[in-house]
């Protein structure tokens, strides 16, 4: 068993070997999006909704690299609400991100590696699995294989993030809407012979691979497996999330109760381990597309809180360098690895004031779960 979680580990987390040489820290301009501001007049002081959106690795750093990439505009520029948040795990101060997605989903600081369990290795319920209780449509995005740490830790129950088959196999156990990102091979390459691409689609899903087909649906119960193991770079997926995103809220807003939905851009982080500004850079503005479609949703619904934050800072990225009209940006990194440094959160929508000034990841959980107006 540990030879073959081993074995799979290796493989997922090859990501974590890349490394930049020195083209890679200089992002030297491309192209860039238009960027809309949005009115911020909503129903009521509780919302019906919440879109919390994760940008893996991101501090202020990232933000800002971005940030100069499209010419001194990001849709992050809706959010009037912000404040700083610490990452520590239960038990080491520079956390991973399952124990980072750990705490934002449950609520409770666990053990790096833990996922949705905690100190004691015990189940710990998630936002999702309250919003589902609720009534709630739920549904989980990433860029990364869906089974990966961050999204593996609002929907499994597992010891090890590295457990990849047991937590593809705890999707079964719910009643979860939408999932769209990678980890196909874990539904069906198995050591224990199930094939849950069938049982999917015994239990009413839609199973598909393709994201021009996904977003083409607009109703029902969708499982888009859309890489066997992680999706690749944005020359590669597209604009994989941000459509993914759209097709997820399309089909999550069906429920008149509301719904509740995590959205991952993974790889913002994958930059930070390569020491690589540039992939930083594409992956901040991918993922700055995808809260533009969460936000262009909640300023017409009016009931939707969308939530920005990040489960730790990665890289020690720090800027030497930027131009704001060629979109030019200098980076360096300090270290491939996680850091400890705080990291931003923002807020848009009902019960948005909640969130600022100082506070810890666990706090994110806290106030999303007494905001949210069960009917």
């Amino acid at each position: 068993m540990s030879i073959l979680i081993g074995y799979f580990s290796m493989a997922q987390n090859t990501y974590l070997n890349e490394s930049a040489d020195e083209n890679e820290k200089i992002y030297q301009g491309g192209e860039t999006y238009d960027v809309k501001i949005y009115p911020q007049n909503f129903k009521n002081k509780k919302p019906q909704n919440i879109i919390l959106v994760i940008v893996d690795g991101m501090s202020l750093s990232q933000l800002y690299a971005g940030l100069t990439a499209n010419r001194g505009k990001l849709f992050l520029e809706n959010f009037k609400y912000m404040g700083l948040v610490t990452t520590h795990s239960a038990d080491r101060y520079i956390t991973d991100s399952a124990a980072g997605g750990t705490a934002l989903s449950t609520g409770q600081k666990t053990y790096n590696g833990a996922v949705g369990v905690d100190i004691n290795k015990k189940p710990v319920e998630t936002i999702l699995e309250y919003a589902d209780e609720n009534g709630l449509a739920t549904g989980l995005v990433s860029t990364s294989a869906i089974t990966h740490a961050t999204p593996a830790s609002f929907i499994a129950h597992q010891e090890s993030r590295n457990m990849y088959e047991e937590i593809a196999a705890d999707f079964l156990k719910t009643d979860i809407n939408v999932f769209i990102g990678g980890g196909y091979k874990h539904f069906t390459e198995r050591k224990d012979g199930r094939n849950l691409v069938e049982e999917l689609k015994e239990k009413g899903y839609q199973v598909e691979k393709n994201i021009n087909t996904i977003k083409s649906i607009k109703k029902g119960k969708l499982a888009g497996l859309t890489a066997a193991e992680h999706n690749g770079r944005i020359d590669e997926r597209g604009d994989m999330l941000p459509v993914a995103t759209n097709t997820a809220i399309n089909i999550l807003n069906k429920n008149k109760k509301g719904f509740f939905l995590m959205v991952e851009g993974s790889q913002v982080d994958w930059g930070g381990h390569a020491g690589s500004t540039i992939y930083v850079v594409e992956e901040m503005l991918d993922t700055d597309r995808a809260i533009g479609k969460a936000l262009e949703f909640a300023a017409r619904d009016k009931e939707t809180l969308v939530v920005v934050t990040a489960d730790h800072e990665t890289g020690g990225m720090t800027i030497l360098d930027g131009n704001l009209e060629t979109g030019m940006v200098k980076g360096e990194f300090t270290t491939g690895g996680h850091t400890g440094l705080m990291v931003p959160v923002f807020a848009f929508g009902p019960g948005a004031e909640e969130f600022i000034g100082f506070m810890d990841n666990t706090d994110i959980h806290a106030k999303m779960r007494k905001l949210f107006l069960i009917k």
